[in-house]
């Protein structure tokens, strides 16, 4: 991982998404540390939209369709709880002023949130960032079995259906390896990312957050 030093300079939105336009995003060492840096990774990760892979597991849990999914109606709610301390998680890198930052954008139209509700509870979500065709996936959280795998599911039925084309992790774990994430070299992504900024591309290509049953469908189609 590349990271510049610490960055005490203010961060505008406008700056940040010129920042991502680069192949550069922000972080923080800690969550109580006020500084941040830039990170160009040499190992890029990213989920191919055209080969997402959805588990047979999840597919189960889908079909149950346990949770109520809501686009945009709790974004800051959603970046608080994905900054909180775990059993599993003990520390994140989402500081203050990452909370501002993105809450910034959100205003701006260019961060939005997939929720998980139960009723009126916020049980799992995930958030991001939109530019061109290019979404960029930066945390999620769950508080309920699935709840963070159903809504990155919900996300990638939303972007493939809006013509995105590119769908950025940052990292890879684990975790998004089960659903086909994939590293690739900064010089492959940097092509991938010129062209997918530079297009059109729609977040709310239907109403709501789209039903269990029309995205497994889909999947089905597609798979």
């Amino acid at each position: 991982m590349a990271g510049s030093q610490d960055i005490l300079l203010e961060i505008t939105p406008q700056v940040l998404l010129k920042a991502y336009a680069c192949g550069i995003f922000p972080m923080a060492e800690a969550a109580d540390d006020p500084g941040l840096y830039w990170v160009e990774p040499e190992l890029r990760g990213i989920l191919p939209l055209d080969g997402f892979h959805l588990p047979a597991s999840l597919r189960k849990t889908m079909r149950r369709n346990p949770f109520e999914v809501r686009i945009d109606t709790a974004f800051h709610r959603v970046v608080e709880a994905c900054a909180e301390a775990t059993d599993s998680r003990r520390s994140t890198w989402i500081n203050e002023r990452i909370k501002r930052l993105y809450g910034e954008l959100h205003l701006l139209g260019h961060a939005h949130s997939v929720e998980c509700w139960q009723g009126e509870n916020l049980v799992g979500g995930l958030y991001g960032v939109r530019l061109g065709a290019a979404f960029f996936g930066e945390s999620m959280f769950s508080r309920m079995r699935d709840a963070s795998k159903v809504a990155l599911v919900h996300l990638v039925h939303r972007l493939r259906a809006g013509g995105f084309q590119l769908l950025d992790t940052q990292f890879t774990t684990d975790h998004l390896k089960r659903f086909g994430a994939v590293d690739i070299h900064r010089d492959d992504y940097t092509v991938l990312l010129e062209e997918a900024v530079q297009m059109d591309a729609d977040f709310f290509p239907y109403e709501g957050g789209g039903t269990s049953d029309s995205i497994l469908q889909s999947f089905s189609q597609t798979s």
